[in-house]
């Protein structure tokens, strides 16, 4: 038969499948397996509703052969076949899917059956790698045997061939010659399409197989024989798709430790499937350790997908929230369109609609842990409790409803952490706020001289000791209708009404000396008063409202951090210490050298620099000189 040109519009597609549609070359063979797959897949089903066709599923195959003299690949199944007829319909017209018109002719009878390929533009992968291309098929319908070849943009033939072919269909590439920057020989070697095969089709249902040379060695290491042996490339049943009841812990951790290569097991694993309007299986673990470079730029975050086994896309980000990236694993969903680019898979509405399934079932398998099996969810969150604060913070509080259950911190009752949830329900019935302080350590947050106040009055306070935190309070600003409230900042309200006429009393008396030291540290503070929050400790400083004396410290690291910004600092005086009748006693011309001193001590109490630490020690020694005349 003479050669036939494929339409213009057909030429342009074909050029788009060869140039545009397919990242990687490599994908070629994954997307031919893939026909060869749905080959079988229809052969079978047909068998089982037309008793003239008798067909043993155990002697289903998918072959691979490779001669390097020819440059030849040929892929090779015993599935369906096709007609002249069909050959014409499917592969002279490009994106018109025979797996698509299968299984729409079955609709009717509302039977099921697994297709792979439905957007019709797979076999012309081919041409990626290969300058010509042609198929020897029979049908398992009957007729004449077929031949078709075509180059590409150049047209094809088909033709009916005299003798007769196996059911089934052999597709022969003949690949392309090298170029300097294309070594397309590469996919005539055995461990190049061997590892391609295990890469996208290791889960194919059907045996792909190939002759591997087989070597057998003396005891000098030298070749004493050489037979070829037809070998299995893929494992056939993926782990996800059986059923939970049939595994053991090894299972899923010998999967896990070969699959992402870890040495050590994971702490969770997350076994799930979903039918429905969207149907998936999908396997999740959480690692029992912070990956090496988790927090750098070189993490691949995202999970394998697959689509009926079939290898798509790895590090998919669009799976699961920034939030949760800590989380390794795959999805393998048949409502995939497996035969799109990369690019288009990625706004995919069906991925939206799996990812925002995973975020609720991760997030819900998290909350069980830590309701349930609290010592290991501990010890999850100091591995990634970290992660959870940034994606709080992250995009505006975008996350905060999925993770500010999830989020622990450590709390002054018993230095043990407790969640949002558990301080809410033990606070007493007056508490109208929940008590936090920021340090550097729980130590130092236990130990600042607000602490000491607020405890007594029998309220639980929040230590957040890592930089994010207050970021993370700031825009969750409050939990369950509850504000959060830092005690070093702002007016606590939690004087009785007889506390507060005493301090009013007393700021009357020593208005003077206030005004003397506020005068003093006019450029360093806004204000000094009277404190109702110190009990023995003798000074604190404070933040007045907006930004907190914490916030002013991370700030201050960050890079081109504007040094301007600064908290509305306040230096605040124990009205009940002795130390406000020995200032009462102080000369008027010293009072800002004790000024100055008490300052500084605030400071150093906050975990502030001193901006002149000679100078405090200079007025430190003379003032036990002093003492000491």
């Amino acid at each position: 038969m003479a050669k036939k040109q494929y339409k213009a519009e057909t030429k342009r597609l074909l050029d788009l499948v060869i140039h545009s549609i397919y990242t990687h070359k490599e994908i070629f063979l994954r997307e031919l397996i893939s026909n060869a797959s749905d080959a079988l897949d229809k052969a079978y089903f047909m068998s089982l509703s037309d008793d003239s066709i008798q067909l043993d599923r155990m002697n289903l195959t998918i072959k691979i052969e490779v001669d390097e003299k020819e440059r030849t690949l040929t892929i090779t199944d015993n599935g369906i076949g096709m007609t002249k007829e069909e050959v014409e319909d499917n592969l002279g017209v490009i994106a018109k899917s025979g797996s698509y018109n299968f299984k729409q002719n079955i609709a009717d009878k509302q039977e099921e059956v697994d297709i792979i390929g439905q957007f019709g533009v797979g076999f012309y992968s081919a041409f990626m790698v290969a300058d010509k291309v042609e198929v020897y098929t029979q049908s398992i319908k009957g007729g004449a045997s077929v031949h078709f070849e075509s180059t590409g943009e150049d047209g094809y033939r088909v033709d009916e061939l005299d003798e007769k072919l196996p059911i089934g269909s052999k597709i022969v590439l003949h690949i392309k010659k090298d170029e300097e920057e294309e070594k397309y020989g590469e996919y005539l070697e055995s461990y190049t399409l061997k590892r391609l095969v295990k890469k996208y089709s290791d889960y194919i249902r059907y045996p792909i197989q190939m002759e591997e040379e087989v070597k057998e060695y003396d005891d000098k290491g030298e070749v004493t024989s050489s037979t070829m042996e037809l070998k299995t490339l893929n494992s056939m049943v993926p782990i996800w798709k059986r059923s939970k009841s049939d595994l053991k812990d090894e299972d899923y951790n010998e999967f896990y430790q070969g699959k992402f290569n870890d040495y050590q097991n994971p702490q969770k694993v997350i076994h799930t499937n979903l039918e429905g309007s969207i149907s998936f299986d999908a396997l999740l673990f959480i690692p029992s350790r912070v990956p090496y470079n988790f927090y750098s730029a070189e993490y691949q975050a995202g999970l394998q997908l697959y689509s009926r086994g079939v290898f798509i896309l790895d590090n998919a980000k669009e799976l699961i929230p920034e939030a949760f990236r800590f989380v390794k694993g795959l999805v393998d969903s048949p409502d995939l369109s497996l035969n799109i680019s990369r690019e288009m898979l990625q706004h995919d509405r069906q991925l939206k609609a799996i990812a925002s399934r995973l975020e609720k079932k991760i997030k819900s398998e998290l909350l069980g842990m830590l309701k349930t099996d609290r010592e290991n969810y501990e010890k999850f969150y100091k591995n990634f409790g970290l992660q959870l604060k940034y994606g709080t913070y992250a995009n505006f509080g975008a996350q905060r409803e999925l993770l500010e259950d999830l989020l622990l911190f450590t709390s002054s009752r018993d230095k043990k952490l407790v969640s949002l949830e558990e301080y809410v329900a033990r606070m007493p019935e007056d508490q109208k706020e929940i008590y936090y302080v920021s340090g550097e350590s729980v130590e130092k947050c236990d130990r600042l001289p607000q602490s000491e106040w607020v405890k007594e009055k029998g309220y639980e306070i929040l230590y957040l000791v890592d930089d994010v935190d207050e970021f993370v309070f700031s825009i969750l600003s409050q939990y369950k209708e509850k504000p959060f409230k830092a005690i070093n900042q702002g007016d606590l309200n939690l004087s009785s009404d007889e506390e507060k006429e005493a301090l009013k009393h007393k700021s009357e008396e020593k208005k003077d000396l206030l005004g003397l030291l506020k005068e003093a540290l006019k450029d360093q503070v806004v204000d000094v008063r009277l404190s109702t929050r110190l009990k023995t400790h003798p000074v604190c400083l404070v933040a007045d409202e907006g930004i907190s004396l914490e916030m002013e410290k991370v700030l201050a690291q960050m890079p081109n951090a504007d040094q301007n910004v600064k908290a509305k600092r306040i230096l605040e005086l124990n009205s009940d210490h002795p130390l406000m009748d020995a200032l009462s006693k102080v000369d008027a011309d010293k009072v800002k050298d004790y000024a100055s001193l008490l300052y500084d001590q605030a400071l150093l109490i906050e975990g502030f620099s001193l901006e002149d630490p000679i100078g405090f020690s200079n007025k430190l020694a003379q003032l036990m000189i002093d003492a000491s005349k």
